[in-house]
């Protein structure tokens, strides 16, 4: 196999000569990757693009590929046929579920360190809507899962980055908080793209813009895209809409 790592597309303004093409937030294509010691591909020939910048999801059952994709798209697995490209000029991020955190550390000291110079308002912003102001003084081995996920997340939103990798982030956090998170997500960071992984069907459908149902290399298509409710806060929810994009994503599924 290939040893091609991701690679950043040029912005538009970058382009010789002056042209400007259809530059995709993630292109993925003829994608074809196996683990080590099997025969069967994971994925075979996959095609995947997502346009513009924003919040977007991976959703499938558990099998058929979601995290490796992820981490064929943010560089973490290199061994694999095709060519992948994300756009912008910052980073790409990937961040999971259970990650491990420096269990000895207290969370606000740690925070206190590991955030950039310039965004430590933007840290206070989010420790607040995220509901974490009462663990600052609190060791990460005297939290929970889910608040360890929510102080882990908090981490890479204040990094620089293009697009952030969310592969499962906000497992055992309570629904009304993960709600809020995920509207402040959307509010603060407008021109960044997020790939959110979840297997929540309500949560991809509400929040998302495109979503990208994973179904395996023995079904054909190998994926499909569907389009999500992308709802914001301010705005009121049409649930009989959120409800046919629910159906259409479980029978992609």
């Amino acid at each position: 196999m290939s040893n091609k790592k991701a690679t950043q597309g040029p912005s538009p303004a970058q382009l010789p000569g002056g042209f400007f093409f259809c530059v995709h937030m993630i292109a993925c294509h003829d994608i074809t990757f196996r683990y080590p010691g099997t025969e069967t591909a994971l994925f075979d020939g996959l095609d995947m693009m997502i346009g513009t910048p924003g919040f977007h999801a991976l959703f499938g059952p558990s099998g058929v590929g979601k995290t490796s994709l992820a981490r064929i798209i943010s560089g973490d697995i290199k061994e694999y046929e095709g060519r992948v490209k994300t756009f912008g000029d910052k980073p790409c991020l990937y961040t999971y579920n259970r990650e491990r955190l420096p269990g000895w550390s207290p969370v606000g000291r740690h925070l206190e360190k590991t955030t950039p110079t310039g965004r430590h308002p933007l840290k206070d912003e989010l420790i607040d809507h995220f509901g974490l102001s009462e663990l600052m003084g609190m060791r990460y081995s005297q939290l929970s899962m889910g608040q360890c996920n929510r102080v882990n997340l908090m981490r890479y939103l204040l990094q620089d980055f293009s697009l952030l990798i969310m592969d499962e982030s906000l497992a055992n956090v309570d629904e009304p908080t993960r709600q809020t998170i995920l509207y402040k997500i959307k509010s603060t960071f407008p021109e960044a793209g997020f790939l959110y992984i979840s297997h929540n069907v309500v949560e991809v459908s509400q929040f998302c813009d495109q979503i990208v149902v994973c179904r395996g290399a023995l079904k054909s298509p190998q994926i499909r895209q569907i389009c999500g409710q992308d709802h914001r806060e301010e705005q009121s929810l049409d649930k009989t809409a959120l409800e046919r994009t629910m159906l259409e994503i479980m029978n992609a599924a």
